[in-house]
């Protein structure tokens, strides 16, 4: 997957702009958007908004370049960032202080964009949505390991069905023949 990195840092803008309480959107949250973000166009159009990698971190999918996008976006007056405690934490908020520039971004992508934000910052807490994206994919990695995008086609995984099972044995016969007439030879 080629990365945008303009893409990328616009989008983070995006979310963060979109988002009406910033206390609704702290890192894990804003990282769970970006994730769904992608892996929601790659299910959909074969290819994500952004191209960014995710690696595994203890509360999920993290994009690889995400901390030096948002030094980046700080640096130059488009974001600003508090830490403030949350229940004897440190939490992140982010406050958008520029429009994102949005010409990158096809219609389909925001709409996609918009639904993440949706569910990830109206419907969950940072704990709900963390349990939500530890699925058994993610389960596999080992922190710091890369999540494929091609992993999220495992988590659609419908049952197995007799139906199946037949045509897999179809399948073994056919090649099963061929190679014990090759054998005997």
């Amino acid at each position: 997957m080629d990365f945008n990195r303009d893409k990328f840092k616009q989008l983070v803008q995006y979310v963060c702009w979109r988002c009406d309480d910033p206390a609704d959107l702290g890192s894990t949250k804003l990282n769970k958007v970006l994730w769904r973000s992608d892996t929601q166009s790659y299910l959909w159009n074969q290819k994500p908004i952004t191209g960014a990698s995710y690696v595994k971190r203890q509360f999920g999918p993290v994009p690889r370049v995400i901390l030096p996008v948002l030094e980046e976006l700080q640096a130059e007056g488009s974001l600003a960032i508090r830490e403030v405690d949350y229940f004897g934490n440190a939490k992140r908020e982010f406050f958008a202080l520029r429009k994102p520039d949005l010409l990158a971004f096809t219609a389909t992508e925001i709409s996609l964009v918009d639904q993440a934000i949706e569910h990830v910052c109206k419907r969950h807490t940072a704990r709900s949505i963390s349990r939500e994206t530890h699925d058994d994919i993610w389960e596999l990695a080992a922190i710091g390991e890369e999540i494929p995008y091609e992993t999220v086609l495992a988590s659609r995984l419908g049952e197995v069905t007799e139906d199946d099972i037949e045509w897999a044995r179809v399948q073994i016969d056919e090649v099963a023949v061929p190679l014990s007439a090759a054998g005997a030879q």
